[in-house]
């Protein structure tokens, strides 16, 4: 059945569980991506295009906790090519300032058209006469011309969760042009950063040919495509009612008995990636302690890493890389009972999350580059008695808005050892006032007020374009 609202997405915003009685099930997957927009598919008549993991999986559109939402079958080449190979081989390099060595191969390319085009269509299938789509991240930048070639009638939104790089990392791509074009398929492109708008202006200019004006693109059949920021947020609401909760009250406090109710607990949560700088915070920590800064009875670092990608061989490697170096901090300066590192490779619900955000003193956030960083933003929503501190790298999105953080360069490791340090020592004035304002910006700027503005501006694109188009130059 026809929506007025798609949303298209590389994957839909359930996991497959197994039940008890041997059946299988959904459950709404943990992620920013499905907090974030799960409110505009209740507020309006939606669907949600994606794909439900696994192999030659088929199934029919179904519904799930209210939303409806349309399964679109991967087969193991796809998952080579598409996803692992261009879209996380080729793409998530470059996108993140080439922290690993992207690799360029034509076969990878040709299965992300074909999937991009399968996407396109069902988007064209399941939206009614002039209905609006958002299109979402990386994996889907060739959606937005596909579809608009099956579709003119539809308003199309873009949105990019990660970081778009500057020209000169971009441009290493054979395919440039074709990423360009794919974009400029929709009305409105939509970042994390002002940044990101500006390198994709500057690239549309340089690389298409295209007019353009402050955040604008003049395309030759007289459509105007926009650029712009809109930094994503969380539910701060939800995720403060969550830590207010006895559950989870009652569950920090288990933790913190549980790790020997050190003085101070540090904790890292990230996916398992190379671009997260795991392995730079553990050693600045291990080296506070092996100096004598910290000792293992009244401080201690929780690292969540949840697995991501673990049929990749580099993520393999990088789980092996980590495993031995909290492996060696622990047999070098741990104690019975009292390892300087827990180290937990797995994912978990919101409550137990809440739980470790509400457990710690200090949240250590040190991605090599981020487009945003959500879990930064996590932490300061269950802060609500304006308590604990946050060391953020300046290369995360996030940096940005919540200024009042200890922001680090997560290359440097004396400098990041030093902003440790700083957290650690800090005084309860100090630690309220930068809280305090940091939950001022999460808790105005809302998950809510994100959707909202993309979706206002997405709407009004066109009376946008009219009012502040420029004369033509010859």
């Amino acid at each position: 059945m026809p929506h007025d609202l798609v949303i298209v997405a590389n994957r839909l915003p359930v996991d497959r569980v197994e039940q008890p009685d041997g059946t299988t099930g959904w459950r709404t997957s943990p992620g920013g991506l499905v907090t974030a927009i799960e409110p505009v598919m209740r507020a309006g008549d939606g669907v949600w295009i994606g794909w439900p993991g696994g192999v030659d999986v088929a199934l029919e559109p179904f519904t799930h906790d209210g939303m409806d939402l349309v399964p679109l079958t991967m087969s193991a080449e796809d998952v080579e090519g598409f996803y692992e190979g261009f879209s996380n081989g080729t793409l998530w390099p470059i996108y993140h300032d080439l922290v690993a060595k992207p690799e360029f191969h034509r076969e990878w390319w040709d299965s992300y058209v074909a999937v991009n085009q399968r996407f396109a269509e069902a988007a064209a299938e399941h939206a009614n006469p002039g209905a609006t789509v958002w299109v979402h991240d990386y994996q889907l930048q060739l959606v937005p011309r596909l579809l608009r070639t099956l579709r003119p009638d539809l308003r199309i939104g873009f949105y990019l969760h990660i970081p778009f790089p500057p020209g000169e990392l971009f441009q290493q791509l054979p395919w440039r042009r074709e990423i360009l074009e794919g974009l400029l398929g929709a009305d409105l492109v939509g970042f994390q950063l002002a940044g990101g708008a500006a390198n994709f202006i500057r690239l549309v200019r340089q690389r298409v040919g295209h007019k353009t004006h402050r955040d604008l693109v003049y395309l030759p059949d007289g459509r105007t495509v926009r650029a712009a920021p809109f930094p994503i947020s969380i539910d701060a609401a939800g995720f403060e009612e969550l830590a207010r909760s006895p559950a989870v009250t009652a569950r920090a406090a288990e933790i913190r008995e549980a790790l020997g109710s050190p003085r101070r607990v540090f904790l890292g949560v990230d996916r398992l990636d190379y671009t997260k700088g795991i392995h730079a915070r553990l050693r600045a920590f291990s080296e506070l302690v092996a100096e004598g800064r910290f000792d293992v009875e009244d401080a201690v670092f929780v690292q969540v890493a949840v697995p991501s990608r673990e049929q990749v061989e580099q993520y393999r490697l990088l789980r092996d890389e980590i495993d031995r170096l909290v492996g060696r901090i622990n047999g070098d300066h741990g104690r019975i009972g009292r390892p300087a590192i827990s180290y937990l490779h797995s994912s978990y619900p919101r409550e137990e999350m809440a739980a470790l955000y509400r457990a710690a003193d200090i949240m250590v956030v040190t991605p090599y580059r981020d487009g945003m960083n959500l879990v930064a933003k996590e932490y300061v929503a269950t802060r609500f008695e304006d308590d604990g501190a946050l060391v953020l790298s300046e290369f995360a999105g996030a940096a940005e808005e919540l200024r009042q953080a200890w922001l680090v360069n997560p290359y440097d490791i004396n400098g990041m050892k030093a902003a440790l340090l700083e957290a650690y020592a800090a005084d309860e004035r100090s630690l309220t006032r930068r809280m305090r304002a940091m939950r001022r910006t999460v808790t105005q700027h809302d998950v809510k007020a994100w959707a909202a503005s993309f979706m206002t501006e997405l709407s009004d694109v066109h009376t946008h374009e009219k009012a502040v188009r420029p004369a033509r130059r010859s």
